[in-house]
C-alpha cells in the first residue's frame, strides 16, 4: 500500500529541527511508525525485533547507535530508555536524533525525569476525511480564520456513504479494504483493549468484563457531557461493585491509550448573567471504536439516526482537531447554564477561534446558526474577541455563506 501524506509529516520534520528527540504518541494502528519511517534513517523496533529486546537487557546504548534520525518504535516496552536518549541529547547538543513512537502516554515515574529542552511531543490521531480521501479540501480552516470568501460544489452525500466513513474511521490500514473488514477492526480493536491493553498500560490488572462494560457506557453517551458518577451506575448495574474512582482510575488508563479523548470546556468572557459549564463531552479518538464497542454495522446505525448524529458531531470534532492542530490549535465546546452550546470552538494559536456546530443535514441549518448567533451576541466583545467565523458543518450541502453571516460547510469539503 502507497504511503498518505499525513499533516504529522510536516508537523514532524519541524519538530525534528528543533529538539533533540520526538516523541510521537497516538493508539494503536494510528500509523505513527510508517509516518516516523518516512524520515528516520534507521530503526529499532522495540516491540518485535528480538536483537533489540536483547540489547536492552545486556548493552541498552546499542539501542541507540544508528543514522539519524533513529527511530525507536515503541519505546515504552523499555521506559528506561527516556532517560538514555535524554542523556545522549544532553550529550550530543544536536537536533534531530530520535523519534520515539509509543501508543500510551508515559508513566509518572517517567515524566518525573523531565525532558523538557530535550524532548518535543506531537500527538497523532487516525486520519482525517482530507487525509484518506474522502474530503475535497475545497475549504480550509485557513480561509475561515482570514475571512476569505469560500465556496465548493455540491455534496451529495446520503447517510449510506457517512455511515461507512463513520464505520470505516480513519485507520490507515482500512484504506482499500472492505466494510466487513473495518466492522471485524473495531470489534476486535475493543475487545483487546479490553483484555490486554489496559491492563498492560498500567501494570494492574483490570477486570475485562468492566472495562468492556464501561467502554459500552462510553460509546452510548457519545457527544455527550455524562459524568463519571454516571458511567460508574451503568457499570455498577450491570457489573457489581465499581465505585466512582474505580471508574476514574479506568478512564486514566483508556486516555493513557488514548483511547478516549475528552473534549474540555471553553472559557470565555460573556455578557450573560448565565455562568459556564465545565463539564467536558466524551468522545473517542475515532468515532469507529464507538460503533465496534457496540457491535453496530450500517443497518443499526440507518434505524437510530439520533445516535447516528451524535457519531456524526464525533466524525467531526476528530477531524477538526487534526485540522487545528497544523495551526496549533485546540478544540473545546462551549455551554452556559441558560442552555446555549457550541459544539466546538476552534481556536488558533494566537487565541482567535471560529465557532461551530455540526448537523447531520442541511434542514437544521437554520436553527444552528440561529444558535450561533445566539451565542456571538453573548461574547463580551470588550474582554473576548468576537469569533472569526460562525460555521454550521453538515453532511451533505454545498459551502457558503449565508445572509445572516453563518457559514454552511459540508465536512467532505473541509481541510486545514
Amino acid at each position: 500500500m502507497n504511503y498518505k501524506k499525513r499533516f504529522s509529516d510536516v508537523e514532524l520534520r519541524q519538530r525534528l529541527a528543533s529538539a533533540g528527540a520526538v516523541l510521537v504518541t497516538g493508539p494503536k494502528a494510528c500509523g505513527k511508525t510508517e509516518t516516523a519511517l518516512q524520515l528516520a534513517k534507521s530503526v529499532a523496533r522495540l516491540d518485535t525485533d528480538p536483537q533489540a529486546r536483547l540489547a536492552m537487557q545486556v548493552e541498552p546504548s546499542r539501542v541507540l547507535r544508528g543514522d539519524f534520525p533513529r527511530l525507536l518504535d515503541e519505546w515504552q516496552e523499555f521506559p528506561e530508555l527516556w532517560s538514555l536518549v535524554r542523556q545522549e541529547v544532553d550529550a550530543s547538543k544536536q537536533d534531530g536524533l530520535y523519534i520515539l513512537t509509543g501508543s500510551a502516554n508515559p508513566d509518572e515515574s517517567t515524566r518525573r525525569h523531565s525532558g523538557a529542552g530535550r524532548f518535543s511531543i506531537m500527538r497523532m490521531r487516525p486520519m482525517s476525511l482530507f487525509e484518506s480521501g474522502w474530503s475535497s479540501g475545497e475549504v480550509s480552516l485557513g480561509q475561515l480564520f482570514a475571512g476569505a470568501a469560500i465556496t465548493s460544489g455540491g455534496i451529495s452525500s446520503d447517510l449510506d456513504a457517512l455511515a461507512e466513513k463513520i464505520l470505516f474511521g480513519g485507520w490507515p490500514g482500512l484504506i482499500g479494504k472492505g466494510i466487513a473488514r473495518a466492522l471485524d477492526f473495531s470489534r476486535d480493536y475493543a475487545a483487546l483493549t479490553a483484555e490486554v491493553d489496559i491492563s498492560r498500560v498500567s501494570e494492574k490488572r483490570r477486570d475485562p468484563d468492566k472495562v468492556m462494560r464501561l467502554l459500552q457506557s462510553l460509546a452510548r453517551n457519545i457527544s455527550t457531557e455524562v459524568s463519571v458518577a454516571t458511567l460508574a451506575a451503568d457499570v455498577r448495574g450491570s457489573a457489581g461493585g465499581f465505585k466512582e474512582e474505580t471508574a476514574a482510575d479506568y478512564l486514566d488508563a483508556l486516555e493513557r491509550l488514548m483511547l478516549v479523548e475528552d473534549l474540555p470546556a471553553w472559557n470565555a468572557h460573556i455578557r450573560s448573567s448565565a455562568t459556564l459549564r465545565q463539564m467536558p463531552k466524551r468522545h473517542f479518538v475515532d468515532p469507529s471504536l464507538a460503533c465496534g464497542i457496540l457491535r453496530l454495522d450500517k443497518s443499526k446505525l440507518l434505524g437510530d439516526l439520533e445516535y447516528f448524529g451524535l457519531l456524526f458531531e464525533s466524525l467531526v470534532i476528530r477531524d477538526l482537531r487534526i485540522y487545528a492542530q497544523t495551526r496549533g490549535g485546540r478544540v473545546s465546546h462551549y455551554r452556559d447554564s441558560a442552555g446555549t452550546e457550541v459544539d466546538a470552538i476552534v481556536e488558533n494559536e494566537d487565541g482567535a477561534y471560529i465557532a461551530v456546530e455540526i448537523k447531520l443535514g442541511m434542514g437544521a441549518a437554520d436553527a444552528a446558526a440561529a444558535t450561533l448567533l445566539k451565542f456571538a451576541a453573548k461574547i463580551d466583545t470588550a474582554r473576548t474577541p468576537a469569533a472569526r467565523a460562525l460555521v454550521v458543518v453538515s453532511g451533505n450541502g454545498f459551502a457558503h455563506r449565508r445572509p445572516d453571516g453563518v457559514f454552511v460547510i459540508p465536512i467532505t469539503t473541509l481541510t486545514a
